[in-house]
């Protein structure tokens, strides 16, 4: 018996009133989305646009020479990107050790004490309802191979797959990219236009962004598009706005 295996037997001979039966429904896949990679860009993205057009302009709120929203936008998107890039490996690096360290702990367990082993998930295919003779009994089939006994004690005790533990370096690099996406675009006017021109160009292109990453979003959560993209306007157009009426407040007190 292969647990986690299942397996589809259809038989596609003629009924006896001469109709074929239909085919058996076809295999479901689900998107991978613990792998740490799909969560950094997209929190990348969102992130490297709301900092990045806050800061551009926030610094142009005050007047200065283009050349200053120019270097602070570029300053801002360098270092975004790498604290972010930092961050995310440092986080998923530190998980995957954790988790590491708990399948070596079950992995230790599952050669001393094996049949405690066995009890242990005998118990819990029986509380999902296996008659109690049967549960030992997969259990008992489970712990035959090693590696398919660690995954089954991952699974169901520490919830997790031993096979999908996450790439730091992945995860890292889908950060840097998509922080550095998101981060360019509000700074892009700043190097054809000046003045308000570029600021009116700014928020036009991060309000498209916005929108675009809301859209993004509710395609890959089944989520309103409408209201996922409002959502993201709203909050990007918020920090703006902030940081563009402070940025203007300490020009003018300065000047």
């Amino acid at each position: 018996m292969a647990l986690g295996t299942l397996a589809v037997v259809s038989d596609v001979r003629p009924t006896p009133s001469g109709v074929m039966p239909e085919p058996p429904p076809a295999e479901h896949h689900h998107r991978d989305v613990q792998g740490g990679a799909a969560r950094a860009g997209v929190f990348g993205v969102s992130d490297g646009l709301v900092s990045n057009v806050s800061l551009i302009l926030g610094v142009a709120g005050a007047a200065p020479a283009p050349g200053v929203v120019r270097l602070a936008g570029l300053a801002g998107l360098i270092a975004g990107a790498v604290s972010m890039a930092a961050g995310e490996y440092v986080s998923m690096r530190a998980q995957a050790e954790l988790l590491e360290r708990e399948l070596e702990m079950e992995r230790i367990e599952l050669r001393r004490n094996p049949h405690h082993e066995v009890a242990e998930l005998s118990q819990i295919y029986a509380s999902r309802g296996i008659d109690p003779d049967r549960a030992r009994a997969m259990a008992q089939d489970v712990m035959r191979d090693p590696e398919l006994a660690l995954e089954a004690h991952a699974r169901e005790e520490l919830g997790i797959d031993p096979s999908s533990l996450g790439s730091p370096v992945g995860a890292a690099v889908s950060s840097f990219a998509s922080f550095t996406a998101g981060a360019l675009l509000p700074l892009l006017p700043w190097f054809v236009a000046t003045g308000t021109a570029a600021v009116v160009a700014s928020v036009i292109l991060a309000a498209l962004g916005a929108i675009a990453l809301g859209v993004a979003l509710a395609r890959f959560t089944g989520r309103s598009a409408v209201k996922s993209a409002a959502r993201q306007v709203a909050i990007a157009g918020g920090a703006a706005g902030v940081t563009f009426l402070v940025g203007n407040l300490v020009g003018v007190g300065v000047s």
